[in-house]
């Protein structure tokens, strides 16, 4: 079994998903008292909100290069970036690093296409839904992206790090967001990409009557397929 390196901490919230998953899996694959080998740096998850905030992502792409590079020396077969929104360092963070790092945006986009689907509503951060590298990544597999109106764009993003990163779930929360679904499906979305790893902690596949994308799940699965290959 290889070695999977997680920088976590992006939140602690979601990071613990990725733990969880992660282990579930690998002892659902195979059984008896099996799992996860796993490596984990987690993060002062304050100190890179205040620079996602000035936009400074070269000092980002470095700290996270930096400590990739830690892990691949502590042992690392792959390395995991376990937040959708830090994908936009992610080039950077590869071309430091002599081990594959696991792109949740690739993933998702395969998983997209394997379900026949061509149009997603995408939720996420502002820096998700609003900078290029998310859409962009996804267009790459012929995959038509629309995201909610600006009001509602900063709605969601207000909720991931007001409540979800501080593990706060809201009734009127999680009715918002559907509601916000359920307006992204009236444009013609053919499925929800849930493209923040809070996110998945408020709405569920059960929610809503078309396919969610949980990129936390799939991020982990694409982790364990390349770990026991």
């Amino acid at each position: 079994m290889k070695t999977i390196g997680l920088l976590g901490g992006m939140s602690w919230e979601s990071t613990a998903e990725y733990y969880r998953i992660i282990n579930e899996m690998i002892s659902s694959k195979l059984g008896n008292l099996h799992s996860a080998k796993i490596l984990l740096y987690s993060f002062d998850f304050e100190e890179i909100v205040e620079k996602q905030k000035t936009e400074d992502w070269k000092a980002l792409g470095d700290i996270l290069a930096e400590r990739a590079a830690a892990l691949e020396n502590a042992g690392a077969d792959m390395v995991l970036i376990c937040t959708n929104t830090m994908h936009k360092v992610a080039d950077d963070v590869q071309s430091r690093i002599n081990i594959p790092l696991v792109s949740i945006i690739d993933a998702t986009a395969e998983e997209i296409v394997k379900n026949g689907i061509k149009k997603v509503g995408l939720l996420g951060t502002l820096f998700t839904m609003e900078d290029d590298f998310y859409r962009d990544g996804l267009k790459k597999y012929g995959i038509d992206v629309v995201v909610p109106d600006k009001k509602e764009r900063k709605f969601v993003h207000d909720v991931i790090f007001g409540e979800l990163c501080k593990g706060i779930i809201k009734k009127e929360s999680k009715s918002r967001f559907l509601e916000i679904i359920s307006k992204l499906v009236e444009n013609g979305v053919e499925g929800i990409v849930l493209g923040c790893t809070e996110i998945p902690l408020l709405v569920k596949q059960e929610d809503v009557d078309i396919p969610i994308f949980d990129t936390t799940e799939i991020h982990a699965r694409k982790a364990v397929e390349m770990a026991i290959s």
